[in-house]
């Protein structure tokens, strides 16, 4: 029987399984962070007073199995804003049935419709499963980051 795939828009109801997926995301990179945190990323992902945060989930068959956030910000180099994606995560249990390619897919149907053509991210080196998919759907860059 096929799998029934939606992404869509996070929604206020979403909140447990946001949480489950985004800690999971940052358990991954050994990462944590606090409730004020989990309060505010939530609050600002759903809210139409921060236009330029969203966040689409992956909904297989009724249940949330992935997620992705973007930031929207100016860009000295282009007229045009460009699209930050944030973070990006499935479920263990569901990678490789499309799961990562549709949320990045739908992040890059956004940037089209708000005229932001161009959406970039990062990732770790060691991270070689997600960079299989990323290689064959973006181009790596020879840029390195550098952090206070």
């Amino acid at each position: 029987m096929p799998m029934t795939l939606e992404i869509r828009p996070l929604l206020a109801s979403d909140q447990a399984d946001w949480r489950r997926l985004w800690t999971a995301y940052l358990e991954f990179y050994e990462s944590s962070v606090s409730e004020e945190v989990y309060a505010s990323t939530f609050a600002r992902q759903i809210s139409e007073d921060h236009p330029d945060q969203g966040a689409f989930l992956a909904v297989l068959d009724g249940r949330a199995v992935g997620l992705v956030h973007y930031i929207l910000h100016a860009h000295n180099w282009r007229i045009e804003d460009v699209v930050y994606l944030q973070d990006l995560y499935a479920d263990p249990e569901v990678r490789g049935q499309g799961i990562g390619r549709a949320l990045i897919q739908r992040v890059y149907d956004f940037a089209d419709e708000n005229g932001t053509p161009s959406v970039y991210w990062m990732t770790q080196e060691f991270n070689s499963t997600a960079r299989q998919l990323y290689d064959r759907i973006a181009h790596v860059t020879p840029f390195i980051k550098y952090q206070r």
